[in-house]
């Protein structure tokens, strides 16, 4: 059962934008915080950035802070990852995910339990 879809993907140049986008069901927006995290071949997987699950804490790697917005939209039943300013270093496949983390455990992958498919963004110089 997919309970984590992640669209919105491509192909863009640097300096360019796009918007990912995971839809989730209405009882895990309600239950979890939300995360996206990136997976570039060769390396491990790291986090992007949390929505916590009031919505109204966000928090960012310092790779993308200033660059990334992220953002739950309860009427879509989804979660948002706008990405400004990109640049070939965001090239990766990036994944939702959902889970009960706290402060101290939120940037680690391991805090989340529900795991989406993943949308590959590739960013050319």
């Amino acid at each position: 059962q997919v309970q984590l879809v992640e669209s919105g993907g491509g192909s863009v140049q640097a300096g360019g934008s796009l918007r990912l986008s995971c839809a989730a069901s209405r009882e895990i927006l309600s239950q979890y915080s939300m995360a996206w995290f990136r997976q570039a071949p060769g390396k491990e997987r790291e986090f992007v950035s949390v929505i916590r699950l009031s919505g109204s804490r966000t928090y960012y790697a310092d790779s993308v802070k200033g660059r990334f917005t992220i953002s739950k939209d309860n009427t879509k039943n989804s979660v948002d990852l706008q990405m400004n300013d990109l640049k070939p270093e965001d090239t990766a496949r990036y994944y939702c995910a959902a889970g009960r983390s706290i402060l101290s455990t939120m940037r680690s992958s391991s805090a989340y339990n529900i795991w989406g498919q993943g949308t590959q963004v590739t960013v050319s110089s």
